[in-house]
């Protein structure tokens, strides 16, 4: 025999014999923090499994009997991956039925062991609801639905059994629960056990699974009266300073919202109530009020299930928004904020601030302006009056965060809420200016073309005296983006008037020291190109030398991003101006992007992106003339596109738009 196979075998023979100690300390070796002491395990162990599955899985499974047994918890993790059919480990359907027989035995007396940890009967509860979904299917674990009845049922049960059971029951519901009896009554026990929490959170868990698992609403109104029961286990949790279980079991009741929104009808504002109970609660951690918003929200959201639904308690609609509105006051000033180098750092804000934002635009969408704007013209007037800057930023983020789902009544009342944000911009706090602008942003897309077509008479004044701010770039770098959102939804005829002050405005930005308001600068000038078209022309001469100059003097790493938005500026105020007038630069310009095309450029530098755009975008402008950087930029282009190399070339006017010239 192979001495190396024969020494395997004497291995194998030392576990698996009468002698605990060898298998203990492989067990031991298992968790090693030592790497060659746990590698060695793990070949041994692997080499095991493959060559005596059917020993190995019995003594793991002993071993569970004794669960204080120090190995016992990786015998739990190991038995998990032998049995359970998502693991690469899974061995039970080749092992010999009588061993499979007495493994699924084993495991439910393991289940039921005195003693049993926490955490070890967690491990069990997963492997027996694993191993299950494989058997069930078949009929072929007649004895486990005895086995979690009794569990369940027995006035004898310890707590720790009832809740292993319950939650392997939560696991199963779509197997068993159509032959369990006295599911309701077992349910209700469960959710109104007088000593143990752990339990009333199982039985939450398990009454949603199988109130999921029912497959008609008449079915699931049988379990109607539980309602009361499961927002007590939810609030004895809580009570009792387990918010641990509580935000189990309210991450169970939101999936329940999504998924069986009418289940909840009958009993809503009661339910809703303790849920803004909860998101009201100031003792509370921020992730279990998150949670109960959560949950609102998303039964808000639940329309095609459950129509209007929350429209009918617009009381309860004020107090979520008060809510979250107040989250949005979790804001720092912080110095950081300040020194940004990019628009997109977000420096003072925290998870509640940021899921706050989320959830007024989520509620906004999902219950409309006739609902949501009466609820926040009763709380803005005393945000955006109050002396905390945090509560003058909080409503103008509200505004920008809701304007969406309010459009069409906002617009309405366009005077007003414009004004609001208006008379923000001369606010003392830089923070709120920013926020100021941002609404007006994100009012001029949600709002356009009527904001633009009624009010550019102040808006863009405003934007445009925001951009004098030297002392706040992050100020000027947005009143500048913010162009941008006016200029998408805004005719040629009602820009051009105000392009002299906000093209002067810009080019003063673009010699600025700080590349965030370059940045800014070159995004509102090709939006105010591609906007008034040929009426840009006026402001070419002017222009164009500083796009080519920020273009070739930009190379260093940390200005990749102003190149790449240099060519997008240069390449769109070329379209808009056209071929006769651009011709000249375009050449130059054309000569940089193929030297840069040909240099070494990183995987993630946004040039890549950007210059594609432009090429294409130079083409459509010089039409025939640009025929000969064709064999440049196909490669490349293709490459992105993944395409096959099977297109033609034709002229940029074949859509039936002629050239400047008509000579294309």
């Amino acid at each position: 025999m192979d001495p190396q196979a024969a020494e395997g075998q004497d291995a194998a023979a030392a576990v698996l014999g009468a002698d605990p100690a060898p298998l203990t300390a492989l067990l031991g070796d298992l968790a090693s923090p030592a790497n060659e002491a746990r590698s060695r395990a793990e070949r041994t162990f692997h080499a095991l499994r493959a060559s005596h599955p059917d020993p190995l899985a019995l003594r793991l499974a002993h071993l569970l009997l004794s669960p204080a047994h120090p190995a016992a918890p990786m015998a739990a993790v190991l038995l998990r991956r032998l049995i359970s059919p998502g693991s690469q480990a899974f061995v039970y359907p080749a092992l010999a039925p009588a061993t499979q027989s007495s493994l699924r035995a084993l495991l439910l007396s393991a289940a039921s062991a005195p003693g049993l940890s926490r955490s070890i009967s967690k491990k069990l509860s997963d492997a027996v609801a694993e191993l299950a979904t494989h058997l069930l299917p078949s009929g072929s674990w007649p004895d486990l639905l005895t086995f979690l009845y009794k569990s369940v049922a027995s006035p004898s049960s310890p707590p720790a059994l009832q809740e292993s059971a319950l939650n392997t029951l939560a696991r199963l519901a779509s197997h068993l629960a159509a032959g369990f009896p006295d599911l309701h009554a077992l349910l209700l026990a469960a959710l109104s056990h007088p000593s143990s929490a752990d339990v009333r959170v199982a039985g939450l868990n398990a009454a949603i699974s199988v109130i999921q698992s029912l497959p008609s609403a008449a079915e699931r109104d049988r379990f109607q009266d539980l309602l009361p029961a499961m927002m007590r286990a939810l609030a004895e949790s809580l009570n009792c300073g387990n918010e641990g279980s509580a935000q189990e079991a309210l991450e169970m009741m939101i999936e329940l919202a999504g998924l069986e929104p009418r289940f909840l009808r009958r009993q809503l504002p009661d339910v809703v109530a303790s849920m803004l109970q909860i998101a009201e609660a100031p003792g509370l951690e921020d992730g279990t009020r998150h949670l109960a918003v959560e949950f609102v929200v998303t039964l808000a959201e639940a329309r095609e299930r459950a129509p209007g639904m929350m429209r009918r308690l617009p009381r309860y609609v004020g107090r979520l928004f008060a809510v979250v509105m107040n989250m949005l006051l979790d804001v720092q000033d912080e110095p950081a904020w300040y020194a940004a180098v990019s628009e997109e750092e977000d420096a003072g804000e925290t998870g509640s601030f940021v899921f706050a934002q989320e959830c007024l635009d989520r509620l906004a969408i999902a219950v409309g302006g006739n609902t949501i704007l009466p609820v926040a013209a009763e709380l803005l007037p005393s945000f955006i009056g109050a002396e905390e800057w945090k509560r003058r930023h909080a409503a103008l983020m509200t505004i920008s965060q809701i304007a969406e789902g309010c459009a069409k009544v906002m617009t309405k009342n366009l005077d007003q809420v414009v004004g609001m944000v208006l008379n923000s911009f001369n606010d003392p706090h830089p923070r709120v200016r920013w926020a100021a602008i941002n609404a007006v942003g994100q009012l001029s897309t949600d709002l356009g073309p009527e904001l633009q077509n009624k009010l550019h008479h102040v808006v863009l004044p405003a934007l445009a005296s925001a951009m004098d701010d030297s002392e706040n770039p992050r100020v000027q770098a947005h009143a500048a983006s913010a162009i941008l959102n006016f200029s998408e939804n805004c005719r040629p005829e009602i820009l051009t008037p105000y392009l002299d002050v906000i093209v002067g405005k810009l080019l003063l930005l673009l010699q600025s020291g700080s590349q965030m308001v370059q940045e800014g600068a070159l995004t509102a000038l090709a939006s105010a190109a591609d906007s008034s078209q040929e009426h840009f022309q006026k402001y070419y001469d002017a222009v164009m030398p500083y796009l080519k100059a920020i273009l070739m003097n930009a190379t260093d790493k940390s200005s990749r991003m102003l190149r790449a938005k240099s060519m997008e500026c240069i390449s769109l105020v070329g379209m808009a101006v056209g071929k006769q007038k651009f011709r000249d630069d375009a050449k130059q310009v054309m000569e940089v992007l193929m030297s840069l095309q040909g240099s070494h450029m990183e995987a993630d530098d946004p040039i890549t992106s950007y210059m594609l755009q432009a090429w294409a975008r130079l083409c459509k402008c010089l039409g025939q003339e640009f025929l000969p950087y064709m064999s440049v930029v196909m490669p490349p282009l293709l490459q992105s596109a993944q395409l096959k190399p099977d297109v033609s070339v034709t002229s940029a006017g074949e859509d039936g738009e002629s050239d400047d010239d008509g000579d294309a």
